[in-house]
C-alpha cells in the first residue's frame, strides 16, 4: 500500500525539480541545458547534441559526401571528415539552408595532404538542403558536408554555439 501513496508524492516532487519560484507564486521552468558537445556517427547517420554529458537531442538520416566511407584526405575526394573538430562559425547566407562550419582541416589533416602534394580541402559545414528546394535531396550528395532537413538545422542553429566541440566518427 505504501507504494500507491508514495507514487503521487514522487510525481509531485518530480514536477517541481529545477523549477524556480517567482515572487508572485508562479514557477518559472528551468533553463535548458546548453549544448556543450556534438557527436556525428557516420555509420548510424545520426547527429546527437549533448549537454553536461547527457544526450539532449538526436537527429537521424544525415546525408554526407558522395563518398561517405572513410576520412576526408584531399580536396575533391567527396568524403566527410572524421575526427575531433570545433564548430567555429556560422553562415546565415549559405547556398544551403543555414550552415555551421566545422574546423576541418586541422594540423594533421594539412600535414597528411601536404606530404602527398595535395590540398586537404575545407569549407566543411553542417547545413540544410539547397536554398529554394522543397523537401530533401535523395541519398548522399554533398562535397563532404553533413546535410539534414531544414527544420533540423534551424533547431541546431539555435542550440549550438560557436566553439562547441564536435566529434565525427566512422
Amino acid at each position: 500500500m505504501w507504494r500507491i501513496l508514495a507514487l503521487p508524492a514522487l510525481l509531485g516532487l518530480a514536477a517541481c525539480v529545477g523549477d524556480v519560484p517567482m515572487q508572485d507564486g508562479t514557477r518559472m521552468p528551468p533553463e535548458p541545458i546548453p549544448v556543450d558537445f556534438v557527436l556525428v556517427d557516420k555509420s548510424d547517420r545520426t547527429l546527437t547534441l549533448y549537454g553536461q554529458g547527457k544526450p539532449l537531442r538526436r537527429y537521424p538520416n544525415l546525408q554526407f559526401g558522395d563518398e561517405p566511407i572513410g576520412h576526408k584526405r584531399f580536396e575533391g575526394d567527396e568524403r566527410t571528415p572524421e575526427g575531433r573538430y570545433v564548430i567555429d562559425y556560422r553562415n546565415p547566407d549559405s547556398r544551403y539552408h543555414l550552415s555551421l562550419h566545422i574546423s576541418y582541416p586541422d594540423a594533421s589533416d594539412r600535414a597528411f595532404a601536404q606530404a602527398h602534394g595535395r590540398s586537404p580541402g575545407g569549407d566543411i559545414f553542417i547545413h540544410g538542403q539547397p536554398n529554394g528546394r522543397v523537401g530533401r535531396l535523395p541519398g548522399d550528395w554533398t562535397d563532404g558536408c553533413i546535410a539534414m532537413a531544414n527544420a533540423e538545422i534551424e533547431e541546431i542553429w539555435r542550440m549550438v554555439s560557436d566553439g562547441t566541440p564536435i566529434v565525427i566518427r566512422p
